[in-house]
C-alpha cells in the first residue's frame, strides 16, 4: 500500500494551564501551600504582600466562629464569577492586559469574614508548631555548662553527634576513634571519659550502647530509698530476656525475693523510658497545620478557614496599572505574569472555597464524633461528598489529601473521617474506627491478671452485634500498638 497524506478531525480533553494550577495547589498541603506562594511572590512582579488592614478584615477565623451569621463565604454577588466553575477558563494562554475578567488592579485574597490579617511574623504556619530542641542541639547547650579544655569539648562532641535519635550510641568507641583527626590521635579511654560525661548532660539513659545500660543509668538515678530499686536493677542489668518472656517464677528464683517485691519491681521497670532521646524535637520533624476550624456555637458546629494558612497577596496595584497604559507592542512575556498572577489569586481562592465546602460536609455526616468520640465515627467514603457537592471523586480526594481539622477533639487530617464499613448482626454498618474504639475501652477495662484473648475480644464484638474475624481483631490490635494478652498479662 502506498504511503499517504490523511486528515482525520477528533475530539480530546486536555487540562487549560489554569485547571491544571487549580488541581495542583488544590492537594497541596498548608505549609507547600504557602512556598508556592512565597515563591510567585519572588519570581511575578505583578504580586504583592497584601500589608493593608481594613476595618472588614479585623476579624480571624477563630473570632468569627462565634457568629454564625458571619462565618459564611461571600455571597455570590460578591465573589469572582471565575470561581462558580472549576472547568471555567475565560481567558487564553496570549490573553492581553485589556483581556479583564474583573479588576485586577485591585485583585487580592480574601476569604469571606476569615481573610487574612495579622502581622507578617503570624502569617508563618510555621508558628504553630513549638518549636523544640533536638537531642543533640540539648546535649550541646548542657555541654557549654561545663568548664573543660578545647579536647575534652570536641571529643565529647565527637559523643553526641554519634548519638542517634533515640539517644543511644550505636557505634563502638573504637570505630569513632577516626570521625574526627586528633593531634594526637584519639584514644578509646578519652572517649569512654567523654561517654561518661555526656550520659550526666541531660535525661538519665541518655548515650546507652544497649537497652540494658539505658535501663540500668535510670534506675541508678532514681532515689536509693524507691521501693523495688535493687530488684529492678539486677532484673534490667542481668534478666531483661525472662522479664520479656514473663517467666515471674524464673526471675523470683533467679534474683532470691519474693512475688511481691517482684511485682513492685516490674512495675517500676515498666515506668522507665527506653527510648529517651524520643522525647526531643526531630530535624526532620513533619509539621502539621491545621487548615480548617471546627468550633461549636449555640449548639452548632461552625467550619471556618484558619486564618493562619490564608496567604496575604494581591495583585500589585502600581505595576499593572503602568502595564495597562504601556504602549509597547513587545509585552507579551509581562501579560503572560499578569495572567498567571490573576490565576494565582483566583484558584488560591477556589481551593480554600472547595477545603472548606468539604470539610462542612465531613462535619455535617460526622456530628456524632464531635459529640461522643471515635465511638461516633460513622462509615463515610469519598463517593458519598463528591455527589453532595456535585464535585468529582478525584476532586474530593485532593481537597481531603494532607487537611488538617483542628476540633475541640484534636487535630485530623481530613482522612480520619473516612473510616471503612464493617457490618453488623442487624443488617447495619458500622465504621472500623468505631470497631477500635470499642476494642479500646474493652481492653482498657479487663483484668491485668486475666487480659483478654483475640478470641474473647471478637466474641465479645459479636455480643454486641458488629461481626469481626479474629484476624481483624488482631489486625486493629496492632493498629493501636497493644500487646498481645500475653505480653499484657501482670502478675
Amino acid at each position: 500500500m502506498p504511503p499517504s497524506i490523511e486528515l482525520r478531525a477528533r475530539q480530546s480533553f486536555a487540562l487549560t494551564p489554569r485547571l491544571q494550577q487549580s488541581v495542583r495547589l488544590l492537594q497541596l498541603s498548608s505549609l507547600e501551600f504557602q512556598q508556592e506562594l512565597r515563591t510567585a511572590l519572588d519570581t511575578n512582579p505583578f504580586l504583592e504582600y497584601d500589608s493593608s488592614v481594613s476595618e472588614d478584615a479585623g476579624g480571624t477565623g477563630a473570632a468569627d466562629a462565634d457568629n454564625p451569621e458571619t462565618a459564611d463565604t461571600l455571597p455570590a454577588a460578591e465573589r469572582d464569577p471565575a470561581l462558580d466553575s472549576s472547568s471555567a477558563e475565560p481567558h487564553g494562554e496570549g490573553a492581553s492586559a485589556d483581556d479583564s475578567g474583573g479588576d485586577y488592579t485591585s485583585a487580592s485574597f480574601s476569604h469571606g469574614s476569615s481573610r487574612y490579617n495579622g502581622d507578617s511574623e503570624a502569617s508563618d504556619p510555621a508558628e504553630w508548631a513549638r518549636v523544640q530542641p533536638t537531642l543533640h542541639e540539648q546535649l550541646h547547650d548542657a555541654l557549654r555548662l561545663y568548664r573543660l579544655d578545647e579536647r575534652d569539648r570536641e571529643v565529647s562532641r565527637v559523643v553526641i553527634e554519634a548519638l542517634d535519635d533515640d539517644g543511644y550510641l550505636r557505634q563502638d568507641l573504637a570505630d569513632l576513634t577516626d570521625v574526627v583527626e586528633f593531634d594526637p590521635p584519639l584514644t578509646e579511654d578519652e572517649l569512654s571519659v567523654a561517654l561518661r560525661l555526656v550520659q550526666t548532660l541531660d535525661r538519665p539513659g541518655l548515650a546507652a550502647r544497649s537497652l540494658s545500660e539505658c535501663l540500668v543509668l535510670q534506675v541508678d538515678a532514681l532515689p536509693a530509698d524507691t521501693p523495688g530499686r535493687d530488684v529492678a536493677r539486677k532484673i534490667v542489668e542481668h534478666h531483661l530476656d525472662r522479664l520479656a518472656r514473663r517467666e515471674h517464677a524464673e526471675l523470683q528464683k533467679q534474683i532470691g525475693c519474693d512475688a511481691e517485691a517482684l511485682r513492685v519491681a516490674c512495675a517500676l521497670v515498666r515506668k522507665l523510658d527506653p527510648k529517651p532521646g524520643n522525647s526531643y524535637g526531630r530535624s526532620d520533624e513533619n509539621y502539621v497545620v491545621p487548615d480548617v476550624l471546627v468550633r461549636q456555637v449555640r449548639n452548632k458546629w461552625v467550619v471556618t478557614i484558619n486564618p493562619a494558612v490564608l496567604p496575604r497577596a494581591r495583585i500589585h496595584r502600581m505595576y499593572a496599572e503602568l502595564f495597562a497604559q504601556s504602549a509597547s507592542t513587545s509585552r507579551s512575556p509581562l501579560a503572560q505574569q499578569l495572567q498567571e498572577a490573576r490565576w494565582l489569586i483566583r484558584n488560591a481562592q477556589q481551593r480554600f472555597d472547595t477545603i472548606q465546602r468539604v470539610a462542612e460536609c465531613i462535619v455535617a455526616h460526622q456530628k456524632a464524633f464531635f459529640q461522643y468520640g471515635e465511638i461516633a465515627l460513622k462509615p463515610l467514603v469519598l463517593r458519598d461528598v463528591a455527589d453532595e457537592l456535585g464535585l468529582h471523586e478525584s476532586t474530593i480526594s485532593r481537597a481531603t489529601g494532607n487537611k488538617y481539622m483542628a476540633t475541640p477533639r484534636g487535630i485530623f487530617e481530613f482522612k480520619h473521617f473516612f473510616p471503612r464499613e464493617l457490618g453488623t448482626e442487624s443488617g447495619g454498618t458500622c465504621s472500623a474506627a468505631a470497631v477500635r474504639a470499642l476494642l479500646k475501652e474493652m481492653i482498657a477495662a479487663e483484668n491485668v491478671r486475666d487480659p483478654l484473648s483475640d478470641v474473647t475480644l471478637a466474641k465479645m464484638l459479636a455480643d454486641q452485634g458488629v461481626l469481626v474475624a479474629r484476624r481483624t481483631v488482631a489486625k486493629y490490635r496492632r493498629l493501636m500498638k497493644v500487646p498481645p494478652a500475653e505480653m499484657r498479662r501482670q502478675i
